[in-house]
């Protein structure tokens, strides 16, 4: 039998060792466990100290990087764990994608992708369809894949330039019960068979009397672009297609699909909003197990459109900036005190304003008019933010520049960082300039690689299409280069983008403008620290230093020691996120397109693409949903 002396002994006992195991525990959180992981080889991208062996992490911040024995040395007396995962494998900065959409690819992708290059998805390769029989087998294998299923068909990724003139009733020969809805690879039209028409309850009688979307439809062809598809289609496809439990599913496998390429931190500029959306990218992407940051700033554009005057606008921007400041913490952050302003017109429709014109006489256009982008731009100059412009044409560029230049002389500002957004079509001079002005660019190195042989043909011509994207010039002058996908633009694949402006191969397999080729080591610089100094975030991200947020992308081979044509096909172990471990699942390889045969017409660029990149398209969407879907959106099902 227990005494009560004895019991009192034992309770007492009891209590003391919760109160130590509670201490411990405190003690565990206020000073997280160090943890030393040994590799083969870390590139930290550091100048002084660009090579290391070993790194210290202490909760989500790096300690110490270098040889081991100086990393121990470093910690002193602190108790450490040895951690050697990596130690035969390569560690990096992580893998920073500076410029994409996640709405856009949350829809663009969860459809049957049948687009003009390979798109590498979670468990699923699309193989690229080159040519008009190519792409129409595929669809038809597609809908037949469906089986006696109502499930619609939508398909992502159709072009003229590849797969020829599309109507509906060819759509109609694919299937007269199922609806099946194309999406452009521009994002900037559709195609509907009449089953998706009866489906939608389209009247051909209500798609007149609305000014120019009136004239931006096709109904015998099933067709509908530009202000044609956001005005008299969106209102009744956004509502199946853009469903929250569709928007939901995309983003899910956007979230694996980063992961997959070694994403740690993006960012959406521009970032338009729509009740209960930046809830579902909270609870979504702001996931426990998402191994990155979302980020997003607003863009003036909207602001304009909007009709905001200019105090309003600042104010409508410092409101979106305060859902979540960068500064605050969080996973799914604002950053504070950047905007995106837009010059001209998009590149996959050839509305960019070139200086020389185009071979068959159409002409850009402009996205805000260099009057509005001189207002604007001004007006949050003066206000202290960081521009981000969006230009794709030479004659754009004058125009940003002649901005950019008329600001410094007014107003100087130092560490400015101007962003030159996407930068397609320039000049020497150009480079020039932004060098001068000290702007710095933020490229899209997959525009030669997917396009320069069509718009060599069609267009531009060669000697304009080989030079799209002067990553050597800029490079040669000292101006910090970053790249980004513009997702759905170009994948979200970080190597891959750094391949693409080291090798400058196409999807053809020819090499344009050679001389703009740049090293393997600056090319992954513009993935890493320099995409971090352009978002003005490089004490956090980008490197491997002591202070930084512990966020690597472990890869399984060297990519200074393989050949540069393998750089895209270095395999992917996972990453570290902020300290903790996300192993991913092994990656396929790169496949070359190898049937390039394109029958086409240059008649069919006709169409007037107004519209820029996807910040364009998104807009568009938003402004349907917000009257398609519910206020609050129900999110409580997400895990």
């Amino acid at each position: 039998m227990i005494t009560s002396a004895a019991r009192t002994s034992i309770i007492t006992f009891v209590f003391a060792a919760m109160l130590s195991t509670n201490a411990a525990l405190a003690a565990e959180v206020e000073t997280p466990t160090t943890t030393i992981f040994v590799a083969k080889k870390i590139v930290t991208m550091e100048r002084n100290n660009p090579e290391a062996q070993a790194v210290a992490v202490s909760g989500k911040r790096i300690v110490a990087a270098g040889s081991l024995a100086s990393v121990k040395t470093s910690l002193g007396d602190r108790p450490y764990k040895l951690d050697e995962t990596f130690k035969d494998k390569i560690v990096l900065p992580g893998f920073i994608e500076q410029h994409m959409h996640p709405l856009l690819g949350a829809l663009t992708l969860i459809t049957e992708v049948i687009a003009n290059e390979d798109w590498e998805l979670p468990g699923k390769t699309f193989k690229a369809a080159n040519t008009p029989k190519e792409y129409r087998q595929r669809l038809s294998a597609a809908n037949l894949a469906l089986g006696d299923s109502k499930e619609w068909l939508y398909s992502w990724g159709y072009h003229q330039l590849w797969h020829g003139e599309l109507t509906r009733a060819e759509l109609d020969k694919i299937s007269t019960t199922r609806p099946i809805i194309v999406w452009h690879r521009s994002c900037h039209e559709f195609f509907l068979n009449t089953a998706a028409i009866e489906a939608l309850k389209l009247d051909r009688a209500a798609m007149d009397g609305h000014g120019l979307a009136s004239k931006q439809y096709n109904w015998e062809r099933g067709h509908w672009w530009e202000n044609g598809a956001s005005e008299l289609l969106f209102p009744s496809l956004m509502k199946p297609m853009a469903s929250p439990q569709r928007m939901v599913a995309g983003l899910k496998q956007l979230v694996a699909y980063y992961h997959q390429k070694g994403v740690t931190a993006l960012n959406e500029p521009g970032v338009l909003l729509l009740p209960g959306l930046w809830e579902l990218y909270q609870k979504v992407l702001g996931a426990p197990d998402v191994p990155f940051y979302s980020t997003f700033f607003p863009d003036a554009r909207s602001q304009v459109n909007a009709g905001l005057g200019l105090a309003e606008s600042l104010v409508e921007a410092e409101k979106k900036v305060a859902l979540g400041n960068w500064n605050d913490g969080g996973k799914v952050a604002m950053f504070p005190k950047q905007i995106k302003l837009l010059a001209d017109g998009a590149i996959v429709s050839q509305m960019m304003q070139m200086k020389d014109g185009y071979l068959d006489g159409h002409h850009g256009e402009w996205l805000m008019t260099p009057e509005m982008l001189e207002e604007r731009g001004k007006l949050y100059w003066d206000a202290g933010y960081q521009l981000h412009i969006h230009v794709t044409g030479d004659m754009g560029m004058d125009v940003v520049l002649d901005m950019l230049e008329r600001r410094m002389r007014e107003n100087p500002r130092s560490n400015h960082r101007t962003v030159i957004v996407h930068f397609p079509n320039s000049t020497e001079e150009q480079v020039e300039r932004i060098a001068r002005l000290g702007a710095i660019v933020s490229a899209n190195p997959y525009y030669p690689i997917g396009f320069a042989n069509k718009y060599a043909k069609f267009g531009l011509g060669p000697q304009r299409a080989n030079a799209m994207v002067r990553n050597a010039s800029v490079i040669k002058h000292g101006i910090p280069l970053s790249f980004h996908s513009d997702l759905p633009i170009a994948p979200t694949d970080p190597l891959f983008l750094a391949w693409s402006a080291v090798n400058r191969q196409t999807n053809e397999g020819n090499v344009v403008g050679a001389e703009q080729r740049i090293g393997v080591h600056d090319a992954l610089r513009a993935i890493t620290i320099e995409a971090a100094y352009s978002w003005q975030r490089e004490n956090d991200l980008g490197s491997i230093a002591p202070g930084k947020i512990a966020n690597f992308t472990v890869l399984e081979q060297d990519p200074y020691k393989v050949k540069p044509i393998q750089l895209k096909d270095v395999a992917i172990w996972g990453t570290v996120f902020e300290g903790r471990l996300f192993p991913g699942r092994p990656m396929q390889k790169h496949a070359r397109n190898q049937n390039n045969r394109s029958n086409f017409d240059p008649a069919l660029l006709a169409h007037d693409h107004t519209n820029g990149d996807g910040c364009s398209v998104t807009r568009q969407i938003v402004a349907a949903l917000e009257k398609s879907w519910p206020h609050s959106v129900e999110i409580s099902g997400v895990d």
